[in-house]
């Protein structure tokens, strides 16, 4: 992996500077270059892929166009996180097991205060969630399901007892993706991390909280009609982000995005 942007790390050429050879980075580094902002309130940021043509995924699901760099900064960014939110679709689709504790971040996860793995928020109205699941009955922390108040009562009292905590984060049905936030920091998870789907950030995106967008190019290209990274409707005028870094590594692009503040 080597660092195109922000340029700090040179090395001399007769040219003149160069980045550095391109390495393999330990996880202390990417980690380092992934740190959440300084401050006590909220921070939503969310991880996608994309491929060039658009796609967020191929034949539903990330990892036909995901890669291991991919892989290492997805890790990176849980070992930071104290909470990864994500839909209720993106759960079945794609598996969701509890998040794990890794000797990697287990020092900057103490110091920071954090518990030894992130917890998972999972955003349903329905809850139509299989409650057997690991990712309900045996994770390291309780995992969380984020809903509305006019959620069914049955699978609330069901949620509760499978041992997850429930959260109300909305007058109706729908989670409202504001209070949701402010109901995850109100619990002391303040880095939070989205994986999607794209639903679910296109939520975000469209109620102005997404704070941050870490987005993996994927040199690839599959056609067909798969989803792009945010869906739903269109806000009515474009939210301007700013680059922050760009990493490359094997042609994949690891690009980090922060909300312009005004």
């Amino acid at each position: 992996m080597r660092r195109l942007l922000p340029v700090t790390d040179l090395t001399p050429t007769p040219a003149g500077t160069t980045p550095v050879t391109d390495r393999e980075w330990t996880l202390d580094e990417l980690a380092d270059a992934y740190a959440y902002p300084a401050g006590d309130g909220a921070w939503l940021r969310a991880n996608m892929v994309t491929t060039l043509d658009g796609a967020a995924h191929h034949d539903g699901r990330s990892q036909g166009i995901s890669s291991p760099a991919d892989m290492r900064v997805f890790g990176t960014l849980r070992g930071l996180a104290d909470a990864v939110v994500v839909g209720a679709e993106t759960v079945r689709k794609e598996g969701y097991r509890p998040a794990r504790a890794r000797d990697a971040f287990a020092a900057r996860r103490a110091a920071a205060g954090q518990g030894p793995a992130p917890a998972i928020a999972v955003v349903s109205a329905s809850l139509d969630l299989d409650l057997s699941l690991p990712l309900f009955v045996s994770p390291l922390v309780p995992t969380l399901v984020v809903t509305g108040a006019g959620a069914p009562a049955d699978r609330v009292r069901a949620a509760r007892e499978a041992g997850a905590e429930v959260l109300i984060a909305g007058d109706g049905a729908a989670v409202e993706p504001a209070r949701a936030v402010a109901e995850l920091a109100a619990r002391g998870h303040t880095r939070l991390l989205t994986e999607g789907g794209p639903r679910l950030l296109g939520q975000f995106v469209a109620s102005g909280v997404l704070d941050e967008l870490c987005l993996t190019l994927s040199p690839t290209l599959v056609a067909g009609n798969a989803q792009r990274i945010a869906g739903g409707p269109p806000v009515t005028v474009p939210e301007r982000f700013s680059l922050v870094s760009l990493l490359e590594e094997a042609g994949f692009l690891f690009s980090r995005y922060g909300k312009i503040r005004h």
